[in-house]
């Protein structure tokens, strides 16, 4: 959602301080991670495109899940204007740290990128659970995506018998 800046109307300027500890939170929790993977001496266990395949599947599962699916509802709710339910909610316009939070959780892309350094740093921090959780989470959005082509396919097949 595109917002233009006016003057004595709070709702419509975009909540650049809650933008800035947000994002602050996100580089000081990477940045406290690498020092405690260094004061634990943990490292990846692999680093190979394989890796970085389930990683990205991953996260973009995780992701979905918290800006898309109903079972998530009930943390987007506090943060969207209406009833957060089937994940097509907008996220509040009230200039502050609620906006911005509303803006993270109902951005799939933006929730991607949290996803994606929690599961890389849970793999550093916490190797077995870390890894479950991410090949969980990678099978999980895999499927969504053969379910996405099997529907598409099944679909074509039928409209073609139709026709």
């Amino acid at each position: 959602m595109v917002q233009s800046y006016a003057p004595g109307r709070a709702a419509s300027r975009p909540p650049y301080e809650a933008y800035a500890a947000i994002t602050g939170t996100f580089v000081g929790g990477v940045g406290l991670a690498g020092i405690a993977a260094r004061i634990f001496d943990r490292n990846p266990a692999c680093q190979t495109p394989l890796d970085l395949v389930v990683l990205s599947f991953a996260s973009f599962k995780a992701a979905r899940t918290l800006a898309r699916d109903e079972v998530t509802s009930f943390l987007r709710e506090p943060f969207v204007a209406g009833t957060a339910h089937e994940g097509d909610e907008e996220p509040v316009e009230t200039g502050d740290f609620r906006q911005a939070i509303g803006e993270l959780v109902t951005c799939s892309r933006c929730g991607g990128t949290w996803a994606a350094a929690a599961l890389a740093m849970s793999q550093i921090l916490a190797p077995r659970t870390g890894r479950l959780l991410t090949w969980s989470l990678a099978a999980a959005g895999i499927n969504d995506w053969l379910q996405a082509g099997f529907a598409a396919l099944t679909e074509k097949s039928s409209a073609e018998q139709r026709a």
